[in-house]
């Protein structure tokens, strides 16, 4: 036996964990760590300059706030591991928003085919400009920012000159505007801690049974007693206002789906591989116009449901629904949660992390009645920081030959 045969540590040592984890970290293969940090650093300064920051009430708040962006940004995130970028986003929320209310309101359609039309909208459009930027090779940049001003003016075509529109029905209001009992929310939170906890010795097993690295149980267990301890805190936390928000969960639903599609099909692999380099994986036999194109579906689809839970959230539709802020706060969402700007590497879980930082700025800076140039700045500040980050962590892995 050689030297560096034993020096090696076995497969699934604590050592060889730790070798793997400070390789890791060396070559800026960080993943959400930056952000997590962040995301604890802007809630301790905002507490300290506001006490009400972190209390139950404007929590609850800030989650119901952020999950029409955060929808939208799950979408982004799965554009941006293409290599790509989707401006329409915006238009396409407002859009889709809009048809959902004029049917509703105007038409006499029930509250749930208003919605599936809203949503189908945005699948279509999604359909078509990926369709658009596969068929002819033109850069999703031009294609989607054509779509940003088409759309925008589908949008003011299909509301008229009715101005706003107020949502009354229940069904459309509820979607954001509902909160679960304190048992509900109990419940929900032990079968997600099981979940988890069964999850994670089931991927725990399947590495093992392949030879990777795995983590040491004492390392596994820590980890699930934090996640279990946050979770049940959060249930508390919103508990003591008026309950999980049902809004909160559509937006964690998707995440979750989301997750498993990239990470354990087929599908979510041929994502990462094309984004990471479409011609290795145009060679390898992967379609790669067909994943683009659906991607491009699905990323219409979520700013569809994002614009119609902001809908919900703000209990009306008009002919500014989609504009402002909430293109760029969904791109960056999605970049400064830790998806790369280069392609192929990020997770969906990102559009929640971003979300929350983006939005626990804005309401953190609202409770202290600071100016909105102060948001942008500050916000714009964080993108950058974010995209540093990623730019410095991609010339780690150039260098180690990862990237």
């Amino acid at each position: 036996m050689s030297a560096t045969e034993a020096a090696a540590p076995a497969p699934g040592s604590f050592t060889a964990w730790r070798r793997s984890l400070q390789e890791r970290v060396t070559q800026g293969d960080v993943g959400m760590l930056p952000v997590i940090l962040g995301l604890v650093l802007i809630w301790a300064v905002f507490q300290f300059l506001n006490p009400n920051f972190l209390s139950p009430r404007n929590l609850s708040n800030l989650l119901v706030q952020i999950a029409d962006i955060g929808t939208i940004a799950v979408g982004i995130v799965l554009v941006l591991l293409l290599g790509e970028i989707d401006l329409s986003v915006g238009s396409v929320s407002g859009l889709a928003a809009s048809v959902m209310a004029v049917l509703n309101l105007k038409r006499g359609v029930p509250a749930p085919v208003a919605i599936a039309a809203g949503i189908a909208t945005g699948a279509v459009i999604g359909l078509i400009q990926g369709s658009w930027f596969a068929r002819f090779r033109i850069p999703s940049f031009v294609v989607t920012l054509a779509g940003l001003l088409g759309w925008l003016g589908v949008q003011l075509l299909v509301l008229g000159e009715t101005g706003t529109l107020n949502l009354l029905n229940p069904q459309i209001v509820n979607l954001a505007g509902n909160y679960l009992s304190p048992q509900a929310g109990w419940a929900l939170a032990v079968v997600v801690i099981l979940v988890l906890i069964v999850d994670a010795i089931i991927v725990r097993r399947r590495r093992a049974a392949a030879g990777l690295d795995v983590a040491p149980l004492a390392s596994l267990a820590a980890r699930l007693v934090i996640t279990a301890i946050l979770v049940l805190g959060t249930a508390f936390m919103l508990n003591s206002y008026l309950g999980v928000p049902e809004g909160l969960l559509i937006l964690l639903g998707f995440v979750v789906v989301f997750d498993l599609i990239t990470k354990r099909t087929t599908f979510g692999r041929h994502i990462y591989a094309v984004g990471g380099n479409a011609e290795a994986a145009r060679r390898a036999g992967i379609s790669v116009n067909t994943i683009r194109v659906a991607v491009f579906t699905l990323a219409g689809t979520m700013a569809a449901c994002g614009g119609i839970l902001a809908a919900s959230r703000l209990l009306a539709v008009n002919q500014s629904s989609g504009g402002g802020d909430t293109l760029l706060n969904s791109i960056a969402a999605a970049v400064i949660g830790g998806t790369s700007l280069f392609g192929g590497r990020g997770t969906v879980w990102s559009a929640v992390a971003g979300a929350l930082v983006i939005g626990s700025i804005t309401n953190g800076m609202d409770l202290l009645a600071y100016s909105s140039y102060i948001k942008y700045m500050v916000t714009g500040a964080v993108l950058l920081v974010a995209v540093t980050i990623d730019a410095v962590a991609r010339q780690g892995r150039q260098a180690a030959g990862r990237a």
